[in-house]
């Protein structure tokens, strides 16, 4: 074997369909775009949506809902995770470094603590929001909570 005689695999490759020369191809004449009509002239595009004349879906289907834009969305971290890191990574500052370096959220998320689960170390824990219930948990085990 050598490179004058490198082929593809057999029927791995298609001849391109050629339209539009001439009637010995076959494809001649009406191109394979059938008689007449918009569809068989140059330039035609058909409206995004368009059901041929059919009433579109987004006119039959109800508008509902918003969306509200000065939702605040935050990353929800519980306690138990809070809890896991410290054990595993004997911490007692727990902030947004510690969560990124550990791979709970990305530099552009918010943090909000929630209160699943238990929390038994004493941490000092830096978040953007936490619930009252989670804030109320830490300072029962004996830490503190700081806001951003």
């Amino acid at each position: 074997m050598n490179l004058s005689n490198l082929k593809p695999a057999e029927g791995s490759i298609k001849t391109r369909k050629r339209i539009g020369r001439g009637p010995g191809s076959g494809l001649g004449g009406t191109s394979t775009r059938g008689h007449k009509g918009a569809k068989s002239r140059s330039g035609y595009s058909r409206k995004i949506g368009f059901e041929g004349g059919q009433m579109p879906i987004q006119r039959r289907l109800p508008k509902y809902g918003f969306k509200n834009i000065n939702r605040i969305e935050y990353k929800a971290i519980n306690l138990t995770t809070l809890q896991q890191l410290a054990d595993e990574r004997q911490l007692t500052k727990i902030g947004i470094e510690e969560l990124i370096a550990a791979g709970f959220i990305s530099a552009k998320h918010l943090v909000k603590i929630l209160a699943k689960g238990e929390i038994k170390a004493a941490l000092e824990v830096t978040a953007h929001a936490f619930s009252k219930s989670a804030e109320e948990a830490i300072a029962k085990a004996g830490g503190t909570t700081v806001k951003l």
